[in-house]
């Protein structure tokens, strides 16, 4: 039996060696087994959702709104004027005046400073010296007439939302501060922003304080508000359509580019702002339609308009 004691393995004793050579080997198992199962883990588990936005109870959080074209089909200042025009306030020459600026706002899809300009003009001289009481009195049926229709139903629910949340929902807006403030109480926002038209007892003199509530100053103003309600700006959201807000959007951590101009949509696509376009049609003439066809059709119905009015009185 003494000849197969070759065949037996011998004990040997463990080396210095062959004791970090097998640690290590112990080690490097361990560290595969849990690489493995983070691995394994990751593959069945579901990718992470979104975080809720906006944030339930959020008081520092608010939502800043553009509203023409944004909240609004088209410019109130407008649907503001029409309204005026069917209660004798002006004379056809500057329905013509305000149809073609609606034509050219609604067909070009953005806001040229030149046209607002003369809406703003337009709007001043039709309510000198009229009390601002009649005003906002006759505001709150023109909105009935002309206004409730145009409201987009995507941009309101975004302001739902904010409003379900508990936050605090801002118009912003170079429209007349009486004018925004009506609609914002009309959909249930807290307030709004705009332009003040200057009035000494209750009289509008036909001149404004300071400037429109545009571009730069929009923002301006956001930081103002938003400084006075212990806001925190990277947490509260803006929207908007124009490229001339970009300076708003820029404020907050949360800026929406909502029914956007090519500028802001361009802007938006780099900086990854998110984009919502609630339009059921394009702009004529990205559909094929010459401009001046739609200006011809616009300016027809005009007349349409003119000559029954004429018929009926």
């Amino acid at each position: 039996m003494a000849a197969l004691g070759w065949l037996t393995p011998r004990r040997r004793s463990a080396t210095a060696r062959s004791v970090l050579a097998g640690e290590a080997a112990a080690e490097a198992a361990r560290k595969t087994s849990l690489q493995l199962e983070r691995e394994r883990e990751e593959a069945s588990a579901e990718p992470p959702a979104e975080p809720e936005f906006p944030v339930v109870g959020d008081v520092r959080a608010a939502a800043f709104f553009d509203l023409d074209n944004t909240v609004m089909q088209g410019a109130s200042i407008f649907h503001f004027g029409r309204g005026l025009y069917k209660r004798k306030f002006f004379q056809r020459r500057e329905l013509a005046r305000f149809a073609w600026q609606q034509a050219w706002f609604r067909l070009a899809g953005v806001e040229d400073p030149e046209h607002m300009q003369d809406a703003r003009e337009s709007a001043l001289s039709i309510v000198k010296g009229h009390r601002v009481s009649e005003l906002m009195s006759i505001g709150e049926e023109i909105y009935d007439e002309y206004m409730a229709d145009r409201i987009w139903p995507g941009t309101r629910g975004l302001a739902q939302a904010h409003l379900d949340a508990g936050q605090k929902v801002w118009l912003v807006t170079a429209a007349p501060v009486e004018t925004a403030t009506i609609i914002a109480r009309r959909l249930g926002l807290t307030g709004a922003l705009g332009t003040v038209a200057e009035s000494v007892d209750g009289v509008y003199t036909g001149r404004l304080v300071g400037e429109p509530l545009h571009g730069p100053a929009k923002a301006e103003a956001v930081r103002a508000l938003a400084a006075a309600e212990g806001l925190d700006l990277g947490r509260c959201a803006a929207y908007s359509d124009s490229h001339n807000d970009i300076p708003m959007l820029s404020l907050v951590g949360h800026p929406y580019a909502i029914n956007p101009d090519t500028k802001l949509r361009k802007h938006a696509k780099e900086r990854e702002w998110r984009l919502r376009d609630y339009r059921t049609g394009r702009k004529a003439a990205k559909v094929g339609i010459p401009a001046a066809a739609g200006l011809g059709a616009l300016a027809g119905g005009t007349a349409a308009a003119v000559a029954l009015h004429r018929r009926r009185h």
